[in-house]
């Protein structure tokens, strides 16, 4: 009896502490998001957006480069309100299995909320701040809005921080022109510029094209056949 009473004392205490060092952390998530915001309003920072030489419209873009972004970045970003439950909770999930963060469950509205404001830093205050931006970028903005702001916020690689710099840059073509080939490629780079930029590895940046594919097949977006299509014009993978 003893042993227990000391056992449940012990959970008691973790589960005391658990939630202090939570409600430390999302005060001090708070405390950063209202800086940030309180610095540069989010208005101001969507507007440089906005005014970058070479922002490019979702009309401007292919709507299979737009699908293949949501499929591979964030298959529920229509369905969700700017977090995606199931996805953090798989990252929870695999960061206790790996021991440490491995894995964030960002959506694209986080991820553009973390461009807007913060560096690539994994603190956890940094991401209790980028899910306060991630919920007023819903509130104010749509999710065209959104994902157009996003691809003119990403880094592709080569100096291209627009998708319509990164069309003109490695196919020289302007982004409504984009094949399907080119548009599934393009789709992939953000991931890992470094790695799966077509000018530093065309075999890595067809790999990871693949992986954009699959993605598009499992999301409802492309056939078997359609992607077999795309497939079969990779040069490194042949």
């Amino acid at each position: 009896m003893k042993l227990m009473r000391i056992l449940r004392s012990v959970i008691l205490l973790a589960m005391c502490v658990m939630l202090l060092t939570g409600f430390t952390v999302a005060s001090q998530g708070y405390e950063r998001y209202q800086e940030a915001v309180g610095a540069t309003s989010l208005e101001d920072k969507v507007d440089s957006i906005r005014a970058k030489e070479g922002y490019t419209k979702l009309e401007e873009l292919p709507q299979v480069y737009l699908d293949a972004v949501v499929s591979v970045e964030d298959h529920r970003f229509y369905q969700h309100f700017g977090l995606d439950p199931i996805a953090i909770g798989r990252a929870i999930l695999h960061d206790i299995q790996a021991r440490r963060y491995v894995e964030g469950g960002s959506t694209i509205t986080q991820q553009l909320a973390k461009n807007l404001y913060f560096t690539q830093e994994k603190e956890l205050t940094r991401k209790v701040a980028e899910v306060f931006v991630a919920l007023e970028l819903e509130e104010k903005y749509s999710k065209e809005e959104i994902l157009e702001l996003y691809v003119n916020s990403i880094y592709f690689g080569d100096g291209y921080y627009t998708a319509g710099d990164a069309s003109r840059g490695y196919f020289g073509k302007e982004p409504a022109e984009m094949s399907q080939y080119e548009s599934t490629l393009l789709a992939g780079i953000p991931n890992a510029p470094s790695r799966y930029a077509p000018t530093k590895s065309q075999e890595l940046a067809e790999k990871r094209q693949m992986q954009v594919l699959r993605r598009m097949k499992a999301c409802g977006y492309f056939s078997e056949e359609e992607a077999e299509t795309v497939a079969a014009q990779m040069v490194a993978l042949q």
